[in-house]
């Protein structure tokens, strides 16, 4: 299980808001946790947190771990003379879940709270088709309770808003949050930091990597795997789980919550480095499952692959329910589970592994 620290530095990253475009809050985070472990930190102009452990001896080689840390949100887009405020998603957002939620907007001038409106069921009967309708987001407001005046002295247009929802385990090891998604990445690409730095035989460079704008288009995998430019990166994410009702494991697979990582096996993935993958599970008794990514994977690991040159790319991701709403669900043993293979894999490789398709 997830130790006490462990978990305080998971709920810290959970509960610093960091919808796409402004993950300030979140990167901060970061910088504290890796400050007296990483031998190098370093922010990028996207606002991308990339932290260094040098192998113990001098080394061309280099593998990064990509976790993104911005989540899915809202930005406003107009301010009526009443004081209510419209918005857009910021990411993939689904409008059906909206109505009646409880949320944050992020000011120049602080935080302040919010509630998207939604009419009682008593009046149902009043609206088109009895108010079943999922309204579109621009039909969408929120509602700060303020004067009309206030709202427009606080709020700006461009300010991003989050849901208000955060942090809590469950039964089972279990735990429910907003922003599993990728914040558990970031969590693991850290963790293995932290352990990389105990273990103290690292044989190749390593770099955690805190991306941003991910939800927009892979923007921080793409300038990060750029600038930093190693050999092999693997962004580690969440996957879609199938084991419950009304999903297609026809389409998806068949994803349990509990069973361990997902190991992508695709064309964006290299296949020596899939392949070896596997095998360190299984030599260290680590459950995991397999996935296939028929195409470009919509993670950070498509702009790893084909940055500069070429990267042995791979994908490794934790099983979740419910992606994009406020209530996801993953096992924390699969996020555990997780760290260890990504630790153990990472002190496997030395320089003589050749991960070129064909060639010994």
């Amino acid at each position: 299980m997830l130790k006490v620290k462990e978990i305080e530095f998971l709920n810290d990253l959970i509960a610093a808001p960091s919808p796409t475009g402004n993950e300030v809050a979140c990167a901060q985070v970061i910088r504290e946790y890796a400050k007296n472990i990483a031998d190098e930190i370093s922010t990028d102009i996207m606002g991308s947190v990339h932290a260094k452990l040098n192998a113990s001896k001098t080394t061309e080689r280099s593998v990064m771990l990509a976790g993104h840390i911005d989540e899915v949100g809202l930005i406003v887009t107009y301010i009526n003379d009443e004081g209510h405020i419209y918005f857009q998603g910021l990411g993939g957002v689904d409008p059906g879940i909206l109505p009646a939620m409880r949320c944050d907007i992020h000011t120049k001038k602080g935080d302040i709270k919010g509630v998207i409106g939604r009419i009682p069921i008593h009046m149902f009967r009043d609206e088109p088709n009895g108010g079943k309708d999922i309204l579109p987001i621009n039909e969408l407001f929120i509602d700060t309770g303020l004067d009309p005046k206030k709202v427009k002295e606080i709020v700006t247009i461009g300010d991003s808003a989050t849901l208000s929802f955060y942090f809590e385990q469950l039964e089972d090891n279990f735990a429910v949050s907003r922003a599993f998604d990728d914040k558990l990445g970031a969590f693991v690409a850290y963790r293995v930091l932290e352990e990389l730095k105990r273990a103290k035989n690292l044989k190749v460079n390593y770099i955690a990597a805190a991306t941003v704008q991910e939800e927009i288009g892979l923007r921080g995998g793409e300038t990060s795997a750029f600038s930093i430019n190693p050999e092999i990166g693997i962004a580690v994410e969440v996957t879609h789980a199938t084991d419950y009702p009304r999903t297609d494991k026809k389409k998806y697979g068949n994803i349990i919550c509990g069973e361990g990582p997902v190991i992508a096996r695709g064309p964006n993935i290299n296949p020596k480095l899939f392949d070896m993958l596997v095998k360190v599970a299984k030599d260290n008794k680590i459950p995991y499952q397999i996935e296939a990514a028929p195409r470009a994977t919509g993670t950070d690991a498509n702009k790893i692959q084909m940055t500069r040159g070429g990267k042995v790319a791979g994908l490794v991701s934790i099983p979740l329910r419910y992606m994009h709403t406020p209530s996801e669900v993953c096992s924390l043993n699969d996020v555990e589970n997780t760290i260890k293979l990504m630790t153990k894999f990472i002190l496997k490789l030395d320089d003589k592994i050749n991960f070129t398709p064909g060639i010994d």
